[in-house]
C-alpha cells in the first residue's frame, strides 16, 4: 500500500511525500482466495498513520483505490469497510477501471505516447493500448508479480504459455506488434535500475528510460549471476524489490516473446497520477505536462516577467516549421536558461544543464535532455554538454537553438518588450533580423557577430539586420 501526496501545478503534479507499507495483502489471495487477519491488521495500522498523515498535511483532496488483491480477495468488501471506518473513503476498483486509470497515467506524462501500457501490479497486469491522448483498448489479466514464481515452477514454458492464452482472443494486442511498450510499476522500475546500472548510466533519470527488447536477455543472465547483495547495491534499487528481479524479468521476458515491442519505456507515472490527470477539466487536460512542471519550476526566478515566453515567440520566427515534438524542446530550453541570472557566470552554463539532464521533469527521454542541456549551455556561451549523447543532427540544432537565445539575449537583455517589437526569420539565404527605428542602436557589432555566427550553422552567407 503507498500514500502518496502531490502539490505543485495540476497538469504536472509533483510528489511531496511518498511512503508504503508492505502488508502482503495479495499472498493470502493467492493461497485461499481470502485476505488474511495478520495482513488486514498491518494494514489497517498503516492506514491510521496514512490518515494522520493526510490531515497534518492539509490534503484538500483525497481519493483512496484498492486494486486487484481487495477486488478478487472473497473477504475484500469487508476489508474495505474496515478502512471506511478510518474515515478512508476507499473504493474497488475494477480491472478495466484500474487498466484505465494506468493508461491515463502514461498519456498524462506523455501526451504523445503511441504504443501499449503495460502495468504490473501484485495481483494483475494491466495492458492498455494508448494513442492520441485517449486508451482504444484495455484488459486487466490475472498475472502479477506475486503470482509468477508458481506459474514458473508449473514448466519452463509455463509463463509464456499462460501469457499467450489470455491474450491470444485480444486481437487489438496483435495489432500492437511494432510499437513501444509503456512499463509501469515499481517491479519494471526495479529492471530498468539494473539494466541502467548495466549500461553504467546510473545518474540518468528513470522517466523515459529506454532500452531495447533484445536486452532482456541479457538482463536475465546478470540478475542470475547477481547476489542479492550486489542487486541492493544497485543506486535507487528498493531492498524490496530485490527478491521478485529474477520473476519480473522473467514476465517481461514473455511479454517481448508475445508482443514484439519496438522498445521497453520506463514511465514514472501511473495508476494514481492517472486518477489525477482524469479529474482534471478539459482545458487542464491539453496542457504539455513537461511545460507546465518547468515552468512551475522557473517562471519565480525569470529577470522580467514573462521574459521566456517573449524569447520564445522571437525564437518561433526562426525555426517556423519545427514539428510539435521539438517546438516543446526548445520552449523548455527558453525557460531553463532564463533562470541563469541566479547563478554565478561561471558556474550559470553547467547549473542549467543539470537542471535540464537531472530536473524531475516528465515526459522527457534521455535524448531530449541532452538535447535540452546542450542549447542551454550554448546560449551561456559555454561549451556543449550533452553533445557526446546525440547525433549530429540532434546537435545542430540543439546549438542553433543556443545561439538563437543568446543572439536574442543582445537586444537589451532579452527584455519582453523589445523581443516583441522585433523580429527574426531565415529568408532569402540569410537570418534577416528586423528592428524598428528607435530600437536601432541594439543593433551593434557584437549583435551582428552573434547573428552571424547563428547564420553560419545553417550554410548561410551571413545576417542581415534591417531597420524600419
Amino acid at each position: 500500500m503507498r500514500l502518496v501526496i502531490f502539490g505543485g501545478p495540476a497538469r504536472a503534479p509533483i510528489i511531496l511525500h511518498n511512503e508504503k507499507v508492505v502488508a502482503g495483502l495479495g499472498r493470502g489471495v493467492i493461497a485461499d482466495g481470502r485476505l488474511t487477519r495478520d495482513a488486514c491488521d498491518m494494514a489497517l495500522e498503516g492506514l491510521r498513520r496514512f490518515a494522520l498523515t493526510i490531515k497534518a498535511m492539509n490534503a484538500v483532496m483525497v481519493d483512496v483505490v484498492a486494486t486487484a488483491a481487495v477486488r478478487s480477495a472473497s473477504n475484500g468488501e469487508t476489508f474495505a469497510e474496515e478502512v471506511r471506518a478510518l474515515g478512508l473513503p476507499v473504493r474497488i476498483l475494477s480491472g478495466e477501471e484500474e487498466a484505465v486509470a494506468s493508461g491515463m497515467g502514461v498519456i498524462s506524462a506523455n501526451p504523445l505516447a503511441d504504443g501499449i501500457v503495460a502495468d504490473l501490479g501484485g495481483g494483475s497486469l494491466e495492458l492498455v493500448r494508448i494513442k492520441g491522448r485517449a486508451v482504444l483498448q484495455r484488459t486487466s489479466l490475472p498475472i502479477g508479480i506475486l503470482n509468477v514464481a508458481a506459474i514458473r515452477g508449473e514448466s519452463k514454458t509455463a509463463l509464456r504459455q499462460r501469457l499467450e492464452g489470455l491474450v491470444r482472443p485480444l486481437e487489438w494486442v496483435k495489432k500492437g506488434k511494432g510499437l513501444p511498450l509503456h512499463l509501469v510499476g515499481g517491479s519494471w522500475r526495479a529492471l530498468a535500475r539494473i539494466h541502467r546500472h548495466r549500461a553504467g548510466a546510473d545518474g540518468l533519470p528513470l522517466d523515459q528510460y529506454s532500452f531495447a527488447p533484445k536486452d532482456v536477455a541479457g538482463l536475465a543472465r546478470m540478475i542470475a549471476r547477481s547476489d542479492k547483495a550486489q542487486l541492493r547495491a544497485i543506486p535507487g534499487m528498493p531492498a524490496g524489490r530485490v527478491a521478485m528481479a529474477d520473476d519480473a524479468c522473467a514476465l517481461l521476458a514473455a511479454l517481448v516473446v508475445v508482443l514484439a515491442p519496438s522498445e521497453l519505456v520506463t514511465c514514472a507515472f501511473g495508476l494514481r497520477e492517472g486518477l489525477l490527470y482524469q479529474a482534471l477539466d478539459e482545458e487542464t487536460h491539453v496542457l504539455d505536462p513537461l511545460i507546465e512542471a518547468v515552468r512551475f519550476a522557473t517562471e519565480p526566478v525569470q529577470p522580467m516577467p514573462g521574459q521566456a515566453d517573449a524569447l520564445m515567440g522571437w525564437l518561433n520566427g526562426l525555426f517556423a516549421d519545427e514539428p510539435l515534438e521539438l517546438v516543446r524542446l526548445r520552449h523548455v530550453a527558453c525557460l531553463i536558461a532564463g533562470q541563469g541570472w541566479l547563478i554565478g557566470p561561471e558556474a550559470r552554463a553547467v547549473d542549467g544543464a543539470a537542471m535540464a539532464m537531472h530536473g524531475k521533469w516528465i515526459g522527457i527521454t534521455v535524448r531530449e535532455r541532452a538535447m535540452v542541456a546542450m542549447a542551454v549551455q550554448v546560449a551561456a556561451g559555454e561549451g556543449e554538454a550533452g553533445g557526446p549523447m546525440l547525433g549530429e543532427d540532434d546537435r545542430l540544432r540543439a546549438r542553433r537553438w543556443g545561439q538563437a537565445m543568446r543572439l536574442a539575449g543582445r537586444l537589451a537583455g532579452g527584455a519582453p518588450s523589445v523581443l516583441q517589437r522585433s523580429r527574426a526569420e531565415v529568408r532569402a539565404g540569410q537570418v534577416q533580423i528586423s528592428l524598428p527605428q528607435d530600437l536601432a542602436v541594439l543593433a551593434d557589432a557584437a549583435f551582428q557577430r552573434r547573428a552571424d555566427t547563428l547564420a553560419a550553422s545553417w550554410g548561410l552567407s551571413g545576417a542581415r539586420i534591417r531597420i524600419s
